[in-house]
């Protein structure tokens, strides 16, 4: 049985004590603050998240939320649940882009590489953004490794995800994230059906992650130090461009500068990223379990809460 979560420092030594690859250390460069947690976890309850959900035939889940406040000198985290594996929909496809760019960094091939798409890994029928022009990627469409990244990464389009996972071999992915002992976070699964899937993949669990390593992935954007300065800032760059505004962005105000990544799928909705407004600077990571039309009002007044929230604590 899973329970709620605020980081106590009780909370804090047992999560880095007798690890297992589901178990989740918390890294020694963030000061976990007791308040802030707490703080949290009162507009987690007030918006009511702080409660199971029953996501169907995957029983019962609960939120996994996370928030690093970037005000001070030294990174403060605090969270509910943030160690809570669950299903991350898209937001999974930052992981793939950070081993792309990671193997392009090394030479291995260029962004402006060229790649013929094919079948199974086309799987878009529609946009995710209705507003983008771009046409939806067909078997045998010539494309480069540039353009699929920012697909995959600014509109979440599927066919472009299945076709970098291919580039980068899910075996690779997975060597990245354990690099940083994201255990657990493993990328198992392309965006299609089993049917289709690599042999060896038709049985694989379904690809999880935790608010914390996703917001730690963000840190680590956010200081140049995933991989190196370059994949950084190119990863940066493509999640500043990213089109899905109706998650945690309709709480922020104009000003602010989001680099994020979102997700949905069936009982999940998903939002990770950075903030930047002036002195105003943090991560946020957030997986709601429960459908998009019923989280979207939810994250907007979320977004709204903690960003006063750490406008508040700048000095």
């Amino acid at each position: 049985m899973k329970f709620y979560i605020i980081l106590l420092s009780i909370s804090f030594f047992l999560l880095t004590e007798n690890l297992s690859p589901q178990q989740v250390k918390v890294p020694d460069y963030y000061k976990v603050d007791e308040k802030f947690s707490k703080e949290l976890y009162r507009i987690i309850s007030e918006l009511d998240l702080a409660r199971d959900f029953d996501v169907g035939e995957d029983g019962i889940e609960q939120i996994s939320f996370a928030v690093i406040d970037l005000t001070s000198d030294e990174p403060i985290l605090g969270g509910v649940n943030f160690e809570n594996f669950i299903y991350p929909a898209s937001v999974y496809k930052m992981y793939v882009a950070a081993e792309v760019l990671h193997q392009i960094s090394e030479g291995k091939y260029s962004l402006y590489e060229s790649y013929v798409t094919g079948n199974p890994n086309m799987v878009d029928k529609t946009s995710e953004i209705k507003t983008d022009p771009r046409p939806l990627l067909k078997e045998g469409d010539t494309v480069n490794v540039n353009y699929l990244l920012d697909l995959m990464i600014t509109r979440s389009d599927n066919s472009a995800s299945n076709c970098l996972i291919d580039i980068a071999q899910r075996k690779n992915i997975d060597s990245l994230l354990h690099l940083y002992s994201w255990y657990g976070s493993e990328v198992t699964r392309k965006f299609l059906k089993r049917k289709f899937e690599d042999p060896g993949y038709e049985n694989v669990r379904g690809t999880e992650t935790c608010a914390l390593h996703a917001a730690d992935f963000m840190y680590k954007i956010y200081t140049n130090s995933l991989v190196n300065e370059w994949v950084s800032l190119q990863l940066k760059t493509l999640l500043g461009r990213q089109l899905d505004k109706s998650k945690l962005a309709q709480g922020l105000p104009s000003s602010a500068m989001f680099y994020h990544k979102t997700g949905w799928f069936a009982y999940w909705t998903n939002d990770v990223g950075i903030v930047v407004d002036g002195k105003v600077k943090y991560i946020i990571s957030c997986f709601i379990p429960i459908e998009e039309e019923m989280a979207l009002p939810k994250f907007k007044l979320l977004s709204e809460k903690v960003y006063e929230l750490i406008k508040s604590r700048v000095k």
